[in-house]
């Protein structure tokens, strides 16, 4: 009788609440990340439980897909309200803003945001004046160097223009140090056109004018006459034309280059002892400039957290993003992926252990140019990569391939 009664009670209990204080209060959300590069699966997994601790209100529902699959999962669940939050490439908010994905979010940035952020990750988040979510991952290619290398040519410093960099190479080359001093990742890939805008940004030069291609010419033009003057100079290794990053890394790392164009990660894994020759020896500045035109140079590789317009929970939405881009949280992770905040580039518990990279950093991170920004990015990208094999294999003069790639743009 007792144990009936008890019962009876308990289930009273589970009725009126007194049980599940949050069971009418709980708010889920749904969030969609990436399950590689940056931070990994179980640091987003801790940041968010750090959220949940201080929101207990609000529960965020985790899922991972290969960047491979970002951009589709987050287009295909629009349909059916699937996510509330997405992290996205700094090359779609012009498609998502476009195609109403993503939500303008320009009003919730506060002045103190504003104020905070580099100036430069601001370029991840924006489309035609408006923001569609906070930047979130940092990254940018920065011109690694082997220090031994420089030292046993003779050369003092880095060189701070491009014009110096092949000066340096061609020191390397002729002392017969290296057959090959420098190392890209200029593969018929989205990476080619990394390195490709890293020295557009260098010449002063424009992708679009008007929504019209503009790469044909001025900064656009110089940049892949670069480019094929030092393929076809023999300075820059062959393979630099099949390469993707992790070809760079590896070669710079077994020592067989004087010069790599890398993104922030290949820094840790290049000075680690167990997999890498040059462990000690690796030097990072930021990409050059050109006389006259920029100090340094920079693409935005970054990424952003932004809110859908299926969403049901913008509020609580918006509550995830602003923790999970916080100061705080960044800083914690800051060994992972660099915070998109200025002042964190002065603090001691970020800067231990990568000094040189975040001297490096705290320029090439202001200075991050944008790929082209366009609802066709996708064609554009690949008329421009076909472009920049079509000049370095001597196929065709550097103009006429960028004008070919102008007239396949879509634009």
């Amino acid at each position: 009788m007792l144990k009936s009664i008890n019962r009876t009670l308990l289930g009273a209990a589970f009725v009126s609440g007194a049980f599940m204080p949050h069971a009418f209060a709980e708010t889920a959300i749904n969030a969609l990340f990436m399950a590689q590069a940056a931070y990994s699966e179980a640091d987003v997994r801790a940041m968010t439980e750090a959220f949940s601790k201080a929101n207990p209100d609000i529960k965020v529902n985790l899922e991972f897909v290969p960047y491979e699959g970002l951009h589709d999962k987050t287009v295909l669940a629009q349909g059916s309200g699937g996510y509330d939050v997405v992290l996205f490439d700094v090359i779609w908010p012009a498609e998502y803003a476009s195609n109403n994905v993503l939500v303008d979010v320009s009003s919730r940035i506060t002045d103190d945001m504003k104020k905070g952020v580099l100036p430069g990750a601001w370029t991840t988040v924006a489309y035609d004046g408006k923001s569609y979510g906070m930047p979130w991952i940092l990254d940018t290619k920065y011109l690694f160097y082997n220090k031994e290398i420089l030292e046993k040519a003779g050369i003092k410093s880095p060189p701070k223009t491009w014009d110096e960099l092949a000066e340096q190479a061609k020191i390397i080359k002729d002392k017969g140090i290296l057959a090959t001093p420098i190392s890209w990742s200029w593969s018929q890939a989205e990476a080619a056109i990394c390195d490709y805008t890293t020295l557009v940004s260098a010449y002063g030069g424009e992708f679009l004018k008007d929504g019209k291609p503009a790469f044909q010419s001025g900064g656009g033009l110089d940049a892949l006459n670069y480019m094929v003057t030092s393929y076809s100079s023999g300075l820059t290794n062959p393979n630099s034309k099949e390469f993707l990053e992790e070809d760079v890394r590896k070669v710079f790392q077994n020592g067989e280059a004087a010069f790599a164009l890398n993104w922030t990660y290949m820094y840790n894994m290049a000075n680690d002892p167990k997999d890498s020759k040059v462990a000690g020896k690796v030097g990072v500045v930021p990409a050059p400039g050109v006389a006259g035109k920029s100090e340094v140079s920079a693409v935005n590789g970054s990424m952003g957290l932004g809110i859908t317009t299926a969403s049901k929970h913008p509020e609580e939405a918006w509550k995830f993003i602003t923790f999970m881009t916080s100061q705080e949280t960044q800083n914690q992770y800051a060994k992972l992926s660099l915070p998109i905040w200025a002042s964190s580039y002065d603090d001691p518990a970020v800067t231990k252990g990568q000094e040189e990279l975040i001297a490096a950093a705290k320029l090439g991170l202001a200075a991050m140019y944008p790929r082209p920004t366009t609802p066709k990015y996708q064609e554009l990208s690949t008329a421009l990569q076909q472009a920049i094999q079509e000049a370095l294999l001597g196929q065709a003069k550097p103009e006429d391939a960028l004008k070919g790639a102008a007239e396949n743009s879509g634009l």
